[in-house]
């Protein structure tokens, strides 16, 4: 006998990258993408129903008022949309759904109530984000593009400042600080129409060490500076992400020959992303090129001397980190999707490198959406 079945997505569309996605628009309101063979109806609010028709490819635009079940709806917003997501799909004689890991509880409840089964799928809005339209790819170069510009101001302010007696970095009379350096980049994305939500990293010894450290207290001379920005376009929703490391005055030998095994380990990443080719694959040609250089893998260990700390990079687009991660055991890449490439190496003595680029898969050489320099002199 046949079963009846949909697909259903929920949830607010401001934080739920995927339901942004079909609805078009980031909704601080509860809403629902359902899914009927192959006809796709919206449950919004009201006011926001002209909104999502003009963004959205729904089929039908509706809302809570037009699926009021027998017992009417509650006056909770969020249990209102649940009540008439199941009324929807009861119209449609729907004996089972399935949906995606971000469907929050409520709705998982009302449909258990009405009796409807509820299946998991763990690709389901995982694989349609993957691989990224064209407009997309612009949106994600326009996002990079952005940071660029901003980097390119934190790393020269930095490599042109004044020392003071102790070694620390000057600028306009101020000792420089990580922490001053942040709010400088994030006034500068604002004045672009980007948000840092998730911070920054500016970051030198002994806290980069700790490689996600965000960074604390003055800058020096002569020591290699992580800055790591990542910005979230306003305007379209989507992140940038970039990663540059500089120094003001003169590297050591050692700081030299750490940025010297990145670059490599960068290229051997790039050189292997190709749609086909498995991120597993891409995280180990990396990391064969730092281990080949002298340095151990430490997951999960700061350690003194320069290590191998993470990954080799993550999916980005609507979130800073998206599926796959270019990491051990890491699955088939697909042509169309977007990485950043990210080797490093940190310790608590020389300090830390991180060079990161943002790069489009394609079926031949992949896109790089940077342009900056990659070296440790920004004077």
């Amino acid at each position: 006998m046949k079963i009846n079945r949909a697909h259903i997505m929920a949830g607010y569309a401001s934080h739920n990258a995927s339901l942004f996605r079909r609805l078009g628009v980031s909704l601080g309101d509860p809403a629902a993408w359902i899914k009927l063979d192959e006809r796709a109806i919206a449950l919004v609010r009201d006011l926001e129903m002209d909104r999502v028709r003009a963004h959205s490819r729904a089929d039908k635009v509706t809302c809570p008022a037009e699926n009021s079940p027998p017992a009417g709806l509650s006056p909770d917003r969020e249990t209102a949309t649940a009540e008439a997501a199941v009324q929807i799909l009861r119209g449609a004689k729907i004996e089972e759904v399935t949906t995606d890991r971000t469907l929050p509880f409520i709705f998982a409840w009302h449909l258990q109530q009405a009796e409807i089964i509820i299946r998991y799928d763990p690709n389901y809005g995982v694989i349609d984000r993957r691989t990224k339209t064209d407009a997309e790819i612009m949106a994600l170069r326009q996002a990079q593009a952005h940071t660029e510009s901003v980097m390119r101001m934190v790393c020269e302010r930095i490599a042109r400042s004044d020392t003071n007696d102790q070694g620390q970095l000057v600028h306009d009379g101020e000792v420089l600080t990580s922490e001053g350096l942040r709010k400088f980049a994030a006034v500068e994305f604002m004045q672009l129409g980007c948000s840092m939500s998730h911070g920054g990293i500016v970051a030198t010894v002994p806290q980069v060490a700790d490689c996600h450290h965000s960074g604390t207290g003055p800058l020096v001379t002569g020591h290699p500076v992580v800055v790591d920005l990542f910005p979230r376009d306003d305007a379209s929703g989507y992140w940038g992400d970039c990663t540059r490391t500089v120094v003001h005055g003169t590297p050591t030998d050692e700081v030299i020959k750490m940025h010297a095994a990145v670059i490599e380990a960068k290229q051997a990443a790039i050189d292997s992303l190709v749609g086909g080719n498995t991120a597993d694959r891409v995280h180990r040609a990396s990391e064969s090129v730092l281990k080949r250089h002298g340095y151990k893998p430490s997951r999960g260990k700061i350690t003194d001397e320069p290590s191998i700390q993470h990954g080799t990079g993550h999916g980005v687009g609507l979130e800073l980190h998206e599926p796959i991660l270019l990491d051990a055991e890491g699955g088939e890449i697909l042509e169309g999707e977007v990485f950043t490439v990210e080797p490093g190496l940190y310790g608590r003595t020389d300090g830390g490198v991180r060079v990161e680029d943002m790069l489009v898969v394609t079926d031949g050489e992949p896109v790089n959406l940077n342009t900056l320099p990659e070296g440790l002199d920004w004077a």
